[in-house]
């Protein structure tokens, strides 16, 4: 029996999905962003996950990439289709109410670095990589990364990541502000737990649902337009019991007991 091509563990409201192509670096086809899709479809609607950690199997590789075996035999068109799905797979990571930690634990590289700038958090090992490397073999990042890097990073480090292709320590990442914090390979996933953890029993989980849609969609307006979304997500709050919850508890001096409703 062919091994899965992607795990998944629910432990107390932690939805782990593990990219588990060890052998290939964990590297993207379209076996891994078909499934990749419908998990996440999946997820979205589904109560008993409240935050997502994304991640690589083994040590060495986040996502080393996407499968330039496959790619190499691609037509014009067929390019066109796989960047396609790698780029729904990154607006469904933008746009899952649930928040998004990535784990990066090796390698992340072309499709990998894009999968994880998709992602809400990214925490990275100390030994991870990042990178966009795609002009060394004559194309140029298509799940999303001449796009979102700009946003990120702002254009002048976005375009020398994507004209030179070097590949960036897990610590100068950090310093153009592509990574939110770095930790020892062996505490990663711990530390993914922890912040995990952290937003689930400490936050209400409608606020940072309704919060990410506004950062997410509102970037991409004038800020007038941004403004009036903000408004409108923030009055949505009000009809949800953790807002009703969160105040009760603030006024009478006492932890919330936050719901996710």
């Amino acid at each position: 029996m062919a091994e899965d091509v992607l795990l998944l563990t629910v432990e107390d409201g932690i939805g782990i999905i593990t990219i588990n192509r060890p052998k290939a670096m964990n590297a993207l086809n379209d076996e891994v962003l078909r499934d990749l899709e419908r998990l996440l479809d999946q997820i979205k609607v589904d109560p008993a996950v409240k935050v997502v950690i994304l991640t690589g199997a083994g040590d060495k590789a986040f996502i080393a990439g996407a499968d330039i075996g496959l790619m190499a035999k691609m037509s014009p068109l067929g390019a066109r289709a796989f960047a396609d799905r790698g780029q729904r797979v990154s607006r469904k990571l933008e746009s899952l109410p649930q928040p998004v930690i990535a784990a990066v634990n090796g390698f992340a590289l072309g499709g990998g670095t894009e999968i994880a700038i998709s992602c809400d958090f990214i925490l990275a090992a100390e030994t991870a990589k990042f990178g966009q490397p795609e002009v060394k073999i004559g194309v140029f990042p298509g799940f999303g990364g001449s796009q979102r890097l700009v946003r990120i990073v702002g254009k002048l480090r976005a375009k020398e990541m994507c004209f030179f292709g070097e590949n960036l320590t897990a610590q100068r990442a950090r310093e153009i502000g592509l990574v939110n914090e770095v930790v020892e390979p062996a505490k990663l996933m711990e530390r993914a737990k922890e912040l995990a953890r952290k937003i689930i029993n400490e936050t209400g989980l409608v606020a940072i649902g309704l919060c990410k849609q506004s950062i997410e969609y509102g970037s991409t307006l004038p800020l007038d337009e941004g403004l009036k979304l903000e408004q409108a997500l923030f009055s949505m709050c009000f009809d949800s019991h953790d807002q009703k919850e969160g105040m009760a508890a603030f006024l009478e001096r006492r932890k919330p007991k936050f719901t996710g409703k």
